[in-house]
């Protein structure tokens, strides 16, 4: 079934913007690792933060509110005929959200592990209100706070996502396969202000039949800044020339050119197809320019149904001579209706 995401962030499925975020503050500060020290903490964590990053974005909500967490995941949109899937993966990293969420800086130099008036300590303490109320000018970072968002909550503008061409042969399309893409970024500092670059490798597992087109998107890998939210790495699915064959959709097409004598008067060509094997194909009729011949079920996979496969098409061209002598016309006249 998938994980229930209203369920983590004790919601209810038609919560409205504001109660999302509200309730990931309240969660995300009672389960931080730094606070809670149970044992499932970090893992409770990591999953409070991949429910925030999917019901705090409009598309990944609507998306998973259809088809739940395996279809978002798995890869939503588009039938045989559509291009452009959109496939979302969790970064990983619940402390980069958390960050982001509260302003960039770690916010525990300020309100865990001290004394509260009455002299309880705070681990004792249900953290729901904003706990950054008491600077009520400035966040963490020493910028001016935006009081528009109520609560005095921090509203920052998403950088635009970074797009990259994520190019892949038709034979790992065929067989699925891993591909590690090492991204460089800049991260804040604890100080709030000055930076640092860090590489990442993040890992794109690439489906069986995968489309020209389809997204894998990694939520707020790109650069970190104090005013903005960091942008969304997408990788677009780009399709690698290939020395033999085209595709379209499922379907592999292998080009062949055929002499007139051969389009004429039949011939037996070998096929190769995209797994090894090759299979002999005898034509008897007249090949016309263009004509096109099928080997049902030697494509690619369907995407969403990876153990059928599209169609092999053999497409046929004629090379016809610059010239021809005389003699040869005179023949061709003759028998040629």
């Amino acid at each position: 079934m998938g994980k229930d995401y209203y369920k983590i962030l004790g919601i209810q499925k038609g919560a409205a913007d504001e109660d999302i975020k509200k309730a990931y503050r309240k969660q995300a500060l009672k389960w931080h690792p730094d606070k809670n020290k149970s044992a499932n903490a970090e893992e409770k964590f990591k999953e409070i933060a991949e429910a925030y990053e999917v019901l705090s974005d409009p598309k990944k909500r609507e998306i998973y509110d259809q088809v739940g967490e395996e279809g978002l995941k798995g890869g939503f949109g588009g039938g045989d005929g559509q291009e452009g899937s959109f496939q979302y993966t969790f970064h990983g990293d619940p402390h980069a959200t958390f960050a982001a969420f509260f302003g960039g800086s770690n916010p525990f130099e300020m309100f865990f592990g001290r004394r509260a008036a009455n002299g309880r300590d705070e681990d004792d303490m249900e953290v729901d209100a904003d706990p950054f109320s008491s600077f009520s000018s400035f966040n963490m970072n020493g910028f001016p706070r935006d009081r528009h968002g109520g609560h005095g909550q921090i509203r920052r503008r998403q950088d635009p996502a970074i797009n990259h061409q994520l190019k892949v042969s038709l034979e790992e399309i065929y067989s699925g396969c891993t591909k590690r893409m090492k991204i460089s970024r800049k991260r804040l500092n604890p100080d709030g202000g000055s930076f640092r670059t860090e590489d990442k490798i993040l890992t794109i597992e690439i489906k069986r039949g995968w489309k020209e087109g389809t997204k894998i998107t990694f939520p707020r890998e790109g650069d970190e800044s104090p005013n903005t939210i960091p942008a969304d790495i997408v990788f677009v699915i780009k399709d690698k020339p290939h020395a033999h064959f085209k595709r379209e959709g499922s379907n592999i097409i292998y080009p062949v050119w055929v002499s007139l004598r051969q389009a004429l008067c039949g011939c037996s060509i070998s096929v190769p197809t995209i797994d090894g094997k090759s299979f002999n194909l005898k034509i008897n009729e007249v090949l016309k320019p263009g004509m096109r011949k099928t080997l049902a079920g030697q494509g690619l996979p369907f995407p969403k149904s990876p153990d059928q496969r599209g169609d092999l098409v053999v497409e046929f061209q004629v090379n016809f001579p610059d010239s021809l002598p005389p003699s040869t016309k005179d023949v061709l006249k003759r028998h040629l209706p």
